[in-house]
Formats: C-alpha cells, structure tokens, sequence
C-alpha cells in the first residue's frame, strides 16, 4: 500500500518517515534510479518526488558530494585548520586549497571547538576571515559530544557571525557553516 511520509537524504543513507520509519543504505541504493517522476529503488521501492527532483535525488545518491565539496572548498582558496587534529581532513584539504599558517584573509578557517574555551575564542578568529570567509567549527557528535549545536551558534551569533550550512565532518564530528552578518 502506499504511505505518506517525508523522504530524506542523509548521506549515506535514504531514510523515510512515514506510518512507519524505512532506512535504505549500501546494496539498497545501488542503481537507484528516476522513471517518470519516481525515485526508484533496487528492491524495487518507489517515492512519487515528481519529474525533476528524482532526477535530482537519484544523481545526488549516485554520486554524493565528497566532505570538500560539502565544505564549499574551491581550487586556490586560502584556508587553515585549527584546534583540529584530524591529519587524513589536512591531507584532503590541501589537495585543493592552499593550507597557510597566517591566519588573515582566509576563505575558510576549519576551527575544532569542543569546550565553552574553545567558543569564547570564536570572536578572536572572526578577523583571520576574508570578507566572505567562511569559519567551520567543527564539534563532536551523538555520545561523545561535548557542545550543543545551539552553544555554537548562540556563541558565534555573538561576534556578528550567522550560521547557514551544516553538514557532518566524520563519523564522529559535525561541521556547523558561519559567515559574517550581511549589512
């Protein structure tokens, strides 16, 4: 029968909710596929999204964005990591942007906060930006976590930094996007 629901994409994994909750991952996404307005599954599973978005969704699921991607890293920019020991990011990273030291005119500074210390210095790195720099603070999730997602943003919120993406970093770490307050 059919079922109403919200369908979500979370990397890696297709999750529904509806009358009941469904989780698609790994062989069930293999080969997923758009057939007139229908994202349609291996086992064979359908979700009316209508004619553009399955063509979207089934592209997206084919080919997800990688961790830079998502972290909106382009060719060249300057960036810099901070308070995040994580050597396999700062590999992936500079394969792409030019990594410095100097903390000014960045175009993304990736900051690991997981205290109420490590918050109160948001304000200190706000001037290492470029003027559309993006600053990432990068925090531990689910059982290990040490700040809440609203501790992050209220403390950014608090040097005139507006959050706008988040995405998750790792298996053990979320990523939340600020940017300085427009006007």
């Amino acid at each position: 029968g059919e079922d109403i629901g919200r369908l979500q994409w979370e990397t890696p994994r297709l999750v529904f909710r509806g009358a009941s909750r469904r989780l698609f991952e790994g062989e069930a996404l293999q080969g997923v596929r758009a057939e007139g307005g229908d994202l349609v599954l291996a086992g064979g599973e359908r979700f009316a999204l209508g004619e553009v978005q399955a063509g979207r969704w089934a592209q997206a699921i084919a080919n997800p964005p990688g961790r830079l991607d998502k972290l909106g890293v382009k060719a060249g920019m300057r960036a810099a990591i901070l308070d995040l020991d994580d050597p396999d990011f700062a590999a992936e990273l500079a394969t792409r942007a030019a990594v410095v030291d100097e903390l000014s005119g960045l175009d993304i500074l990736v900051y690991g906060a997981d205290s109420a210390q490590a918050l109160a210095r948001l304000g200190e790195l706000v001037p290492a930006l470029a003027d559309k720099g993006a600053l990432w603070v990068v925090s531990l999730k689910g059982k290990l976590l040490k700040v809440k997602d609203v501790e992050v943003m209220a403390a950014a919120k608090a040097h005139g930094l507006v959050d706008n993406k988040v995405c998750s970093f790792s298996a053990a770490r979320t990523a939340l996007r600020f940017t300085r307050r427009k006007g």
